[in-house]
């Protein structure tokens, strides 16, 4: 689990620090050729780059996140238990209510009718 962990703070990590980084090296110069940019292109370059990276880093994140064996992630046999008499219950419950409303809304269609 603490790997999991450790690869999400990291993406989190590159997701920030790219797009920063690529901001900070147009703004000042700091790659071949943004110089010659004019203001308004350096910006929609810088932009665009910027969410490019963070793209990537989504797709690098998802890349390894398929590679994580899926037979570590088995469920626990008590918790599943536990949920199916949950699911179970909650939809005894809501056909009872439903059940209920439906015999509500029956008599009152009757008593309406005999006022009638």
């Amino acid at each position: 689990m603490a790997g999991v962990i450790k690869k999400f703070f990291v993406a989190s990590m590159f997701m920030w620090m790219a797009p920063v980084a690529i901001l900070y090296a147009f703004n000042h110069n700091l790659l071949p050729g943004s110089a010659n940019l004019s203001p308004y292109s350096m910006t929609l370059v810088s932009g665009f780059l910027a969410v490019i990276s963070v793209n990537v880093v989504i797709a690098f994140y998802i890349y390894m996140a398929m590679k994580e064996p899926s037979d570590k992630h088995e469920p626990d046999p008590a918790f599943l238990a536990e949920a199916k008499a949950s699911v179970n219950q909650s939809t005894s419950e809501a056909e009872a209510s439903v059940n209920q409303s439906t015999s509500q809304a029956e008599d009152s269609s009757h008593s309406l009718k005999k006022k009638e």
